[in-house]
Formats: C-alpha cells, structure tokens, sequence
C-alpha cells in the first residue's frame, strides 16, 4: 500500500496544500488566497481565522482531488509564513487581535528604542537577528500594550504566543500541542540560537510572559496528531519547519556552502554554513536552517521584503497587467536598453540595507516608457536585489557558483537569465519548483520513514534548467551602477 504525505504551506497570500507520494512525487495542490489588511501606512494582518480556514479547506479539497482519505496519509508536514504573529486565549482558541505579519512595520519606532538604549549587540550575539520589526518579538510586545486586557490575561496564564505553524498546529490537534521547531523560533528575536532555547534575558528585556511560549521541538518530530473529525481520521503531524528553511531543505543544500533562493511574497536567500554560526559583516541573518535529532546547521540569509508582491502590485494596485503569467512575455517586449528602475521598498528595504523608512519608486521614466518596461523593472529588481545578497555573501568569505532557485517566480525564464547574467552565478531551477512544500513533506517523511536520510533525499534532487551568465563585466558594472543610483534616491 502507497504512503502519502499532506504538506501544508501556509503563505503570506494563500493557504495551499500539496499531497506528495512515498516518492515525492506531487499527487495533487489545492490553494485558496485571503484578504490582506492594511489598517494604517506600513501595517499588514491577517484574521487568523482566515489562515485556519483557508488551511484546513485547501487540505479537504486535496484530499477529495486525489481520492485519498486520511486513513491513507502518513504524516502531515507544515510550513509556514515566518515572524507573522498571533496570540490567542488558550482555553477558546480565538486570537485576541489580527494575525501581525512579518512585513509590519508598526513596531519600527519600538525597536529603534530598544537600539539606542544599547541592546543591539546583545540581541545579534544571542539571536544572529537585528532589532527589527520583521521580527515576532516586538509584535508580541505591541499586542500586550495596546490590546485592552491582553497583559493581564498574559500574566495569568491565559494567552498563548505562536508564529503560524505553532497556531495551526493548536488548532489540528485541538490545544493538546503547543510547539513550534527550531527554525520558527529562531525567528522571533526571544530564541537564543547557540543554546536553543527560550531565552529569559530576552523575554525579561520585552516584557513577555514565558508561558506564553511554544515547545520548541526538531524540524521532524512528533507533533501531535490531528483530531480525527477534521479529516475524517488522526493524521500524524511529524515536520515543522519555515518556508525559507523548508525550501533550502526541499533543495536538498545539505552541505556548507550551498544555496538558495527562494522567489514568492518577498525573496529569501539562504545559505548552509554547516555547524557554524557565521556572524555576517553585512548585516545578513545568522539562522537556524535545520535541526534533526537534536543537530543544529546553521545558515546565513538575506531578506528582499518584496518579489513577488511587486507583480501583484501591477496587476491588482495599479492594474496595468490582468495576470501574472503575462510578465515573461511583456518582459521580453521591453526595450532592450531600457533606463527604467523599480525599487520596490514598499514596506522598506530588507538586507543588505535594513532601512524601514525607505519607500518605493520608479526612475527612467520617458515618453517612450510602455508597459513592458515596467513589468521588465519590476522582475529586475529582484535581481538587482539578490545580486545585493549575493555581494554581501561573498563578502562574507563565501563563494557562490550555484544558485538552486524556487517559489512562483523561478518558472520564469527570462528572469532567471537576466538573474544569472548579473550574478555571473548558474542558475539551477529544479523539476519541482514546489520545494517549500516538499521541504515540510521531507522532513515529516524522514520522522515517520518514508525517507531514510538525507542522502536518499539528495539523491531525489532534479535539476530541470540551468542559466549561465552570458554579459561581460562592463554590462554588470553598468546595470549595478544603475541599480545602486536609484537605491541612493529612496533610502532615509
């Protein structure tokens, strides 16, 4: 009898469920979008209801697709939107206030407290993360302070913390598990990464009660089991893991030095430095990218808080495109010197630069500028934004000759030229750009033993398409000339 996996990938924009076999072959996905809430300048929530919704419907419907029943799922592997935060009533489950997401900038002037007071070294030394509101812990903190009652109902006990995964998995097991996995929790700026553990000093700085914390547990794990009547039977939970670190997983980057890049909402590059905690020069994030039977690898990332999201801004903010799948080919239209810039920084610039304040803009704008020229800029921007990354590695001591690349945006060719042109880095896309979800699969597969290690996952590893760099170094020089001129314009 076949073993099949239910991976849930909770994202920024949707919920999707993707059922793999014993295989990893893709079986079937179902994936429903929700409403994004932007009550003031620079703040993003979502109800939580409408993830748990979202997410358990997309499961429902995968399973009913692929004519399985729960009874034939193996395990269930979650990941996850990082850093986004919730806090709800441990004896109702309903969250006390919107889901804060990751890209809120709310808690800008709270952090930027926390840095003049002189806690910036500490924080970095036990977290590998800046003091910045990306993170989960200064959410917590604004959830406590202004909704009315919250602390006091924190204090007694009463209100648990969670980043999406965590959230969810209360919910699939109806409040008997409350955990998270190592690599959630090194997102929150409370988890101490070279002790792994919650860490008091930090808690005590912010304010947080230390109930309300999750269990952290490794990426595979038990996590508890579904309530039978969800799915029509209990279904294991047995990985956790988030989605930057669930796709350099599902990219097989077991060893130092391996990389990827991930292309959805926003764009993460994340790469393994092995049992080393690399501290970055640059202003990259010292992570955790997995922990299996209690071994940590670390991982260094830069964040690019917008890809994706730019295109979605063309086609729904100012409307000049109906559909995503029609960029690659204006993109192909646009003229080939073409001065248009985009810098996406609607909600501020991530790494190398980290400044919150900073906001969008196009330059190069002519009467003969068209359409194509501007969804050209926008796919450019990730490129110029990743190249950035990629500098800063480098800079690092560590040196890039591959990039296996994921998420929505990598099935576009044209992008993954001009990327691999810029960088002067190969580009590997591989056969299943789905490698978030079937990060979270790998890792539920290993801990009930589908998979039997991380070499037999390796060996899994498909590349589908690889671009190498055809420009010489005058054409880099220029277009990263060009990129750092308009970057200058918008930041603060």
């Amino acid at each position: 009898m076949k073993s099949y996996i239910l991976s849930i990938d909770q994202g920024t924009t949707s919920s999707r469920a993707i059922i793999f076999d014993e295989n990893a072959q893709l079986i079937c996905q179902e994936q429903q979008e929700f409403e994004q809430i932007f009550p003031s300048d620079g703040w993003v929530e979502h109800r939580p209801q409408d993830i748990l919704e979202s997410t358990l419907a997309t499961c429902k419907k995968a399973l009913k697709s692929a004519e399985l029943t729960a009874s034939q799922i193996s395990a269930i592997g979650i990941t996850n939107q990082r850093e986004t935060t919730i806090v709800w009533d441990k004896n109702t489950g309903e969250a006390v206030y919107n889901a804060i997401v990751w890209q809120d900038r709310r808690t800008h002037e709270y952090c930027s407290e926390l840095v003049k007071k002189g806690h910036s070294e500490r924080i970095t030394a036990k977290t590998g993360l800046l003091i910045d509101a990306y993170f989960s812990a200064s959410k917590v903190a604004w959830i406590l302070d202004n909704v009315e009652g919250a602390r006091a109902r924190a204090q007694a006990g009463d209100l648990l913390f969670g980043t999406v995964d965590c959230y969810l998995l209360w919910h699939l097991t109806e409040g008997k598990s409350h955990a998270t996995d190592a690599t959630n929790a090194s997102r929150t700026m409370l988890f101490n990464i070279h002790r792994q553990e919650w860490d008091s000093e930090l808690l005590a700085l912010l304010d947080i009660p230390k109930s309300m914390l999750p269990v952290v547990k490794d990426c595979a794990a038990d996590f508890g089991t579904s309530a039978a009547h969800i799915f029509g039977d209990g279904i294991k939970i047995a990985g956790i893991a988030g989605d930057q670190q669930a796709a350099l997983f599902g990219q097989a980057c077991f060893n130092s030095g391996m990389a990827k890049s991930t292309y959805g909402t926003g764009c993460f590059l994340i790469i393994n430095t092995g049992d080393t905690a690399v501290k970055s020069k640059h202003r990259l994030l010292t992570t955790v990218g997995y922990r299996l039977n209690g071994k940590v690898s670390y991982a260094l990332e830069g964040s690019i808080f917008i890809a994706g999201a730019a295109i979605q801004w063309l086609r729904d903010g100012i409307k000049i495109i109906d559909d995503a799948r029609q960029v690659e080919a204006l993109a192909r239209a646009a003229s080939s010197d073409s001065q248009v810039v985009m810098v996406p920084a609607f909600t501020g610039l991530g790494a190398p630069h980290w400044d919150p304040n900073a906001r969008g803009a196009i330059f190069g704008l002519t009467r003969d500028t068209g359409i194509p020229d501007i969804v050209a800029a926008a796919l450019k921007a990730v490129c110029y934004q990743t190249k950035d990354l990629i500098s800063a590695i480098e800079d690092e001591g560590i040196q890039l000759d591959k990039l296996r690349v994921d998420g929505g945006m990598a099935n576009n060719d044209w992008m993954l030229q001009f990327l691999s042109d810029l960088t002067a880095v190969d580009v590997q896309r591989p056969s299943l750009v789905e490698t978030t979800a079937l990060g979270a699969a790998y890792l539920a597969g290993l801990q009930v033993g589908i998979f039997k290690s991380l070499q037999d996952i390796t060996e899994r590893w498909q590349k589908q398409a690889q671009f190498s760099s055809r420009w010489d170094d005058q054409q880099r020089t220029a277009h990263q000339q060009l990129w750092q001129r308009s970057v200058e314009k918008v930041l603060t």
